[in-house]
């Protein structure tokens, strides 16, 4: 890790920001001025487009640069872990989403670990009384789901990818817990499932849909979704219409910032019906 360079100036009214390029499509802005606006805090947060060659300068020298911490997106996150001093979800996940300071060390986690759970347990109470888990996709959000799920204690994690080697890949940093599976076996997983989490981009936007049939879950199984645009993926439509409880992407997005406003500001924020409808309106106009 570089030695880094400014101290943070505590006259200055705090503030963090959002690092990447591009940037301007992120709801990270609607989200924390609305903590900082309820919770009575003097403070901002912006978004810098930093393209990938100014991204070591201007992290290395955050403070300097009028900021108490920050949010990574792509295509930074891999080297925010570099820069920094990562905690052992962002080492485990091999991304950095979220940095701030302790004392004049930048630091550094990957909080779609919480995200993903704090979604699940607010979304489906209890979900965690499983055994096993099926996670679709071997990629870095994939990498979070599985730290999550391991964290909280669950039994066995099977992971199914198109590319099989992936999810090995997977299966090794994670350990014998997790079990790498080919795309073409997740139907005889299904019934076994008491937790199925679509990682990868199908079913958002304009991409194919998953074709997976839900009818095969456990009846007591729990649908997770990491996309949010559309907000009812064809994957979480199903699973309501066959009465199974859910977890959309919004629900993720707006669960991993909290850990990030907290470093930050100072106090913990909540997950409100009223953020939520604001999010969801302003995505609908988009």
């Amino acid at each position: 890790m570089s030695e880094l360079t400014g101290m943070i100036d505590n006259t200055r009214t705090p503030a963090a920001c959002l690092i990447g390029w591009p940037a301007a499509h992120s709801r990270s802005p609607l989200i924390h001025h609305y903590w900082l606006r309820k919770l009575g805090i003097t403070g901002g947060y912006s978004i810098e487009a930093i393209p990938p060659e100014g991204f070591a300068e201007f992290v290395l020298n955050l403070a300097g640069h009028g900021f108490v911490g920050a949010n990574v997106t792509i295509p930074h996150k891999e080297r925010a872990l570099a820069l920094t001093a990562p905690d052992e979800r962002a080492r485990a996940v091999g991304a950095a989403n979220t940095l701030w300071y302790e004392g004049s060390e930048l630091r550094s986690t990957n909080t779609d670990v919480e995200g993903f759970i704090g979604n699940l347990d607010a979304s489906a109470p209890a979900w965690d009384a499983i055994e096993n888990a099926l996670v679709l996709g071997a990629g870095g959000s994939s990498r979070a789901v599985v730290f999550g799920l391991l964290e909280r204690g669950i039994g066995r994690v099977v992971v199914a990818n198109r590319t099989v080697e992936r999810a090995r890949a997977l299966a090794d940093q994670f350990g014998p817990k997790v079990e790498p599976v080919a795309w073409e076996a997740i139907g005889e997983w299904l019934p076994r499932a008491g937790l199925l989490v679509n990682t990868t981009s199908l079913g958002m936007g304009s991409q194919p849909a998953l074709d997976i049939d839900v009818g095969c879950l456990p009846s007591r199984a729990v649908v997770s979704d990491l996309v949010y645009v559309p907000l009812e993926t064809p994957l979480l439509a199903a699973a309501k219409a066959r009465g199974l409880r859910t977890a959309d992407g919004l629900g993720m997005l707006l669960h991993q910032a909290v850990r990030g406003f907290e470093l930050w500001f100072g106090q913990r924020p909540e997950v409100t019906t009223e953020l939520r409808a604001q999010v969801e309106a302003d995505l609908t106009r988009a």
